[in-house]
């Protein structure tokens, strides 16, 4: 299977220009000047290059933040997806990006990824980042594997057994300031503690919630943070329905969702094979599992993970906060997703994580908190497709129907990860079927008079 394409005209191309300050920018087009719209954190930077100054990896680093500011800056069509981008970005090592090798492999991870048509030049830069890559941080550890770390379930669920396994050697790259350890004075603590630049939107600018180019942003940081502690092993902590669901289950015209997927960190693993001359490798030790599995896989270790402060809801702080304390939703497709396989693990969590304390409610308002008042009708539609991005999963267990459809996407994950396409499909197959499991006996747990067993068509019940 390869993704879908769609059509955009490079007529009407968005022209955006990522250069530092002062420095020419085309006729048309929208400046992102470094320093202004792009931020690069020094203390950041810091932390990454703690050993010497890779100007290529620096720049990889403003190309990650040129595209997110393309991606959310331009609303995607009405009608269609794509979008077409002509981004020039300044760097430091202007011959290394202009190799037609490195060129087409990043155009080719972006227009995979995001769907979008893009068109990348480069033009030399005209200062030298200050202050970074003195080497004074250096030192010799036993780095053997990356793994980009949110603190949520599956992060830490991952980082858990992968711990286990390994007996040291692990590194977590930081994807958010969460689980950043910025009071450690041991500077092996420090790195990759955060990512290292911003964004910046004006007022009204960031118009796209798609948000495919997160997907970038974080290979790419993983990635340079593999170069640069000589690292070949990235460890991906996505289980099955998280990596595979996306694009099983697509939403109406939406590019199917590659964004931790391996058909997608294989164009990463080619780009910076050109870029470097070494390639990590990205690794899926769970996409054969449930999160689900997972969860009760790190259950059972010596010292268990702790939940409590794991966080999946997709919320802001302003849809889900409740006597100034932020919870969960509870019901948006993430902490469905949670709350499924905790259940499915036989982890109990306090009804108060969550806005929606009681999923076993008969109408959806009615299983929020009593005296929550921000319900809206987005919340609603959250909670509608939360139930039906699972029920959706669960129908294409054992579906004639969908059959091809399950086939194509396991012969592109097995492309992707290197084995056989009928070695790929069963194992598809499988997890299906046991995620369908989990779905029915998560229903029946809630009870036929449930709001998510009166949305969902994959049923326990008679109907």
């Amino acid at each position: 299977m390869t993704a879908r394409t769609y059509h955009a005209s490079r007529e009407t191309a968005f022209v955006v220009d990522a250069v530092e300050l002062g420095a020419d920018v085309r006729d048309g087009a929208i400046a992102a000047n470094i320093g202004s719209a792009i931020n690069l954190s020094i203390v950041g930077l810091e932390s990454y290059f703690y050993t010497g100054w890779r100007p290529e990896l620096v720049d990889l680093l403003v190309i990650a933040a040129a595209v997110e500011y393309c991606d959310l800056s331009v609303k995607r069509p009405a009608w269609g997806w794509a979008r077409s981008f002509d981004l020039r970005v300044a760097v430091h090592s202007l011959d290394r990006w202009e190799d037609p090798a490195v060129h087409n492999a990043l155009e080719d991870a972006l227009s995979f990824l995001t769907g979008d048509q893009w068109i990348v030049s480069f033009v030399q830069r005209m200062r030298d980042i200050e202050g970074v890559g003195q080497g004074s941080l250096g030192f010799d550890v036993r780095d053997r594997v990356i793994m980009p770390y949110s603190d949520g379930v599956d992060s830490r669920a991952v980082s858990a057994l992968v711990d286990d396994a390994e007996k040291g050697g692990l590194v977590r790259v930081r994807l958010g300031i969460r689980g950043a350890d910025t009071h450690s004075k041991d500077p092996r603590e420090r790195r990759f503690m955060s990512v290292p630049y911003q964004v910046r939107f004006d007022v009204g600018q960031r118009v796209e919630s798609s948000a495919r180019s997160r997907g970038f942003k974080f290979a790419v940081i993983t990635g340079i943070a593999a170069a640069l502690a000589n690292v070949e092993r990235i460890v991906v902590t996505e289980s099955g329905q998280g990596a595979l669901g996306p694009i099983l289950v697509t939403v109406g015209q939406s590019h199917p969702d590659y964004r931790v997927h391996p058909a997608f960190t294989c164009r990463v693993e080619a780009l910076f094979e050109a870029l470097t001359g070494n390639a990590p490798r990205y690794e899926y030790p769970r996409i054969w599992s449930t999160k689900g599995e997972t969860v009760t896989a790190a259950q059972k270790l010596a010292q268990p993970p702790n939940w409590a402060n794991t966080r999946s809801c997709w919320q802001g702080a302003r849809q889900v906060s409740f006597e100034r304390k932020r919870r969960q939703c509870g019901i948006c497709a993430a902490c469905m997703l949670r709350r499924l396989s905790m259940h499915a693990a036989g982890v109990e969590e306090p009804a108060a994580n969550y806005i929606w304390e009681d999923l076993s409610a008969p109408e959806i308002e009615k299983g929020a908190v009593a005296g929550f008042t921000l319900m809206t009708p987005s919340l609603r539609e959250h909670a509608i497709a939360g139930v039906l991005h699972l029920d959706h999963l669960a129908s294409l267990s054992g579906s004639a129907i969908h059959r091809r459809a399950v086939a194509r996407v396991a012969r592109e994950t097995a492309d992707a990860l290197r084995m056989s396409s009928a070695e790929a499909e069963a194992k598809l197959l499988a997890l299906l079927a046991r995620h369908r499991a989990e779905w029915l006996a998560f229903q029946e747990s809630l009870g036929p008079n449930s709001f998510v067993a009166k949305l969902a068509q994959v049923s326990p019940w008679q109907r």
